[in-house]
């Protein structure tokens, strides 16, 4: 037998520990080359779809990349102080340390290698599948696939360096010492793990503290929480897996009626074990469970803003106008023009709003004319309102603010023009963009408008024009206007937004904008969370497997003393649970809280509501962990009944 023949077997032999470990490595690779493929896609040509896909998966690759180097260290680590007792016996026949050296970086090349290959292989496979999806996410007329050499050599470059790098390093976590020791092989469980009190009221203190700040959160202090949460949650997670939970399991064993009581003694006593020296790994799976389900979130978030665009954007396209634009008549004709040319059916509803002071407030508000507001809304399909002379309704900002304002009645008058009106209730309907007016804008009727309207003429009080374009089929409006866009656009790039004598809004073409980027953005995160997602069950997969040996003759030494199947699976389901769903348990409440206070953030950029996709998203994760589950299980109860 050849020294790589030697290292073949090795591998083969141990492929149950290394089936996770190589699966992983596979699906990294996989969604690695196809994030490249789609990153040297010869077909994106327009600029901005092909920015927010550079920079999209740009930064997806990087993160992934280091995540996986992470992924890899750790693996390798606990897979070469498993076989410990494997090297002791190699060492003890005569094999040098140089040659056992070169074993694991024969052994570590060829998993790493074969993963490389089979993970580009299914990648190009189902690079075809991801186009058509990314093709109906940014609405290209074709997506085709494509041969080119970069994504392999980007692909192939990045993950022979990584386990170039991990073969040099990896026989430094091979135990050092004398022989004797290797042989004796992992004596973990056997050691007395202690804890500090001190530390572990602190872990719960700190996740307590975390988690009150942010259900509290408000839009006065949502920035520095975001800086300040992380790190507190982050430290109190890791306190609460190395103190907190030993301290709480002490607690459980010193109460007698619970810990002596049938098959509960042997199953908390192993778990306590368990607990205790996994304490590190459980706190990398919560961060990086964590981490999964909030990308996944605010991603999902994000979408939900899209689909809730239409709500709080209305008007098809929005134009305003003040009394010194000489390009107002020329561009109100180049908006008709374009709609006419591209056969998009529309209705314009001119709007002169008048500006006064209010006795009330002493501040300026906006004034419209009810007839302009119920021509608008007729467009809708809303009903028409009366109001009499003297008569007022309050224009509300935004959706929200309708409730403050329905029931409650002003008195004012309008300095300038000296009408006194009754504002009695708001406006029922959200005919315009959240604070596309004024934050304090009220609607008169057709004799007090007059009346503010021959005032304003003869004092020159300020006043504008806003033209609201009703467009049915409002999406088809992401060309029209593209020039007046353009140069708010530069206007704004070069700090000058404020000269200009007009504002143009095209929501058609914002939502495009945001449907594409926020769409593509998601679907890079899910293929981020999924590795994410399948490399933390695979640290708990990598810790089963690696004392599976042990937890077989232990069981055979129960089952010699009378433990039925029955009772063994009872056993073994409440190690597992606790191994598999406390990490998990205590990510989906950071990400829980999280959420609140993204929530918060939402309510104060557009007034939306995120919980249906945030549910939705941890009852996909939740689903996917009990089925890892069970499959895991039915897997490990195989191996422990099995006599080998």
């Amino acid at each position: 037998m050849t020294f790589r023949q030697f290292a073949y077997r090795n591998v083969v032999r141990n492929r149950r520990i290394y089936a996770a470990f190589f699966m992983a490595s596979v699906f990294s690779v996989a969604v690695f080359f196809i994030y490249s493929m789609l990153l040297f896609h010869p077909s994106i040509e327009d600029r901005f779809i092909q920015e927010v896909a550079i920079m999209g998966m740009g930064v997806a690759e990087v993160l992934l990349y280091i995540f996986t180097a992470f992924f890899l260290f750790y693996s390798m680590r606990a897979f070469l102080q498993a076989r410990s007792k494997e090297f002791g016996v190699l060492l003890h026949l005569g094999m040098s340390k140089q040659q056992l050296n070169r074993l694991i970086f024969t052994e570590t090349m060829l998993i790493g290698i074969t993963s490389i290959i089979v993970g580009t292989v299914i990648g190009f496979t189902f690079s075809k599948f991801f186009f058509m999806i990314v093709r109906e996410i940014v609405m290209l007329p074709a997506l085709p696939l494509y041969m080119s050499w970069k994504p392999f050599a980007l692909t192939i470059g990045a993950f022979l360096s990584l386990f170039i790098i991990i073969s040099f390093v990896a026989p430094v976590f091979i135990k050092s010492g004398k022989i004797v020791d290797l042989i004796h092989g992992d004596v973990g469980g056997k050691e007395v793990y202690g804890y500090s009190k001190i530390r572990g009221y602190m872990g719960l203190v700190f996740l307590g503290l975390s988690y009150t700040m942010a259900t509290l959160t408000s839009n006065s202090i949502i920035i520095t929480l975001v800086l300040f949460l992380p790190p507190l949650a982050t430290i109190g997670t890791f306190y609460f897996f190395k103190d907190s939970v030993p301290m709480l399991l002490d607690l459980i064993k010193g109460r007698r009626r619970v810990y002596w009581r049938n098959l509960r003694l042997l199953s908390v006593s192993t778990s306590i074990v368990r607990l205790r020296e996994n304490a590190r790994m459980f706190f990398i799976v919560t961060i990086v469970s964590t981490v999964a389900f909030m990308s996944v979130g605010t991603l999902a978030s994000l979408t939900s803003f899209a689909s809730q665009y239409r709500e709080v954007n209305p008007l098809g396209l929005v134009y305003i106008s003040e009394t010194e634009n000489e390009l107002e008549a020329e561009h109100i004709a180049q908006l008709t023009d374009e709609l006419h040319e591209k056969e998009i059916d529309y209705a314009l509803t001119e709007i002169q709003i008048l500006q006064q002071v209010s006795s009330f407030t002493g501040k300026s508000v906006d004034i419209l004319n009810l007839s302009d507001v119920n021509k608008l809304a007729k467009e809708f399909g809303h009903p028409s309102l009366e109001l009499t002379k003297g008569e007022g309704l309050f224009l509300p900002p935004s959706p929200s603010s309708y409730e403050s304002l329905k029931n409650r009645i002003v008195r004012t008058t309008l300095e300038e023009s000296d009408v006194s009106i009754t504002i009695d209730g708001a406006y029922p309907y959200q005919l315009f963009a959240s604070y596309s007016i004024a934050t304090n804008a009220i609607i008169l009727n057709d004799e007090d408008y007059k009346t503010v309207l021959a005032d304003e003429s003869k004092s020159h009080v300020e006043s504008f024009m806003y033209y609201a374009f009703y467009v049915p089929e409002w999406q088809l409006t992401k060309d029209v206007g593209l020039s007046i866009d353009e140069t708010i656009n530069e206007s704004f790039i070069s700090s000058k937004i404020n000269v200009l004598p007009y504002t143009f809004d095209n929501p058609g073409l914002n939502y495009s904008i945001i449907r594409t980027t926020f769409s593509l953005l998601l679907f890079i995160g899910l293929l981020l969370a999924a590795v994410l997602f399948l490399a933390a069950g695979s640290f708990i997969y990598f810790r089963l497997y690696t004392r599976l040996d042990q937890d077989r003759k232990q069981f055979n030494v129960l089952k010699r003393l009378g433990l039925t199947d029955r009772e063994l699976k009872k056993v073994v389901n409440r190690q597992l649970i606790p191994q598999f769903f406390l990490p998990w348990g205590v990510a989906m409440l950071h990400s829980a809280f999280a959420f609140l206070t993204l929530q918060v953030i939402w309510d104060s950029l557009a007034e939306i509501s995120i919980v249906k996709e945030l549910v939705i998203v941890l009852a996909g994760f939740t689903l996917m962990q009990l089925l890892y589950f069970y499959l895991i299980r039915w897997r490990y109860l195989a191996h422990i009944k099995s006599p080998n």
